[in-house]
């Protein structure tokens, strides 16, 4: 049985469900954010340590600006939120990516929260913000030259956003490709595709789609 540590998950569909169900786009997003702490409790429940979630890629900079504040606003509300139960459900918080590109109220945000939850140690949150795989394994490779490294697979990885490689990668809402997602970390992921769209991910899928994952044979290439 394959033991999951590390979950990925690219939460996409939000505005389409909306879209769906004939409501406005940004209520798509609220009804997302729910589904997170369903995924958030399946995790808690299923002994996984390590949890990241796809909130906002460096490509989603192109979208118009009233949606991006909206989605910002969204994670600060979020997390203001959900500290409390974070810390009650010993849940650390940790955000990755290019954060010099967000404004200073929202690294605040993050950087409280991050403080706040640092001690707890059942499950690691890492929401993945201004992210985009090849700029972080770009970055990564700076920081080693910076140092005066050896560029080799080791030190690269020890210098990610993410050192943990992934177990499996789910993506959710009818779409079947990566996106610019951890492509390091997932080089010996499973790789699941969901069609139902974000806010409507259930609990009892997320268990079926892990307990699919337990029975498949990792070989890692050997």
């Amino acid at each position: 049985m394959s033991k999951l540590q590390h979950l990925a998950v690219v939460m996409d569909g939000n505005r389409r469900w909306a879209r769906k169900n004939g409501i406005l786009e940004k209520i798509g997003y609220l009804h997302g954010a729910k589904t997170v702490q369903k995924i958030i409790e399946v995790c808690i429940e299923e002994g996984i340590t390590n949890l990241t979630l796809f909130a906002f890629s460096t490509e989603n900079w192109q979208r118009p600006k009233e949606e991006i504040e909206y989605l910002f606003d969204l994670l600060e509300k979020y997390l203001d939120n959900s500290l409390d139960r974070f810390i009650k459900n010993q849940v650390r918080f940790r955000a990755i990516g290019n954060l010099e590109a967000i404004d200073d109220k929202l690294k605040k945000k993050i950087q409280n929260a991050q403080n706040i939850t640092k001690d707890c140690t059942k499950l690691c949150v890492n929401v993945a913000i201004s992210y985009g795989a090849k700029d972080e394994i770009v970055r990564s490779v700076l920081r080693v030259i910076d140092k005066g490294l050896p560029i080799n697979e080791k030190n690269i990885q020890d210098n990610l956003d993410l050192p943990q490689d992934v177990d499996l990668l789910l993506r959710v809402g009818n779409a079947k490709r990566i996106s610019n997602f951890l492509l390091w970390q997932c080089a010996y992921a499973e790789i699941f595709f969901s069609d139902t769209l974000f806010p409507g991910f259930t609990k009892r899928e997320c268990k079926k789609i892990i307990n699919d994952f337990k029975k498949r044979e990792r070989t890692f290439g050997k």
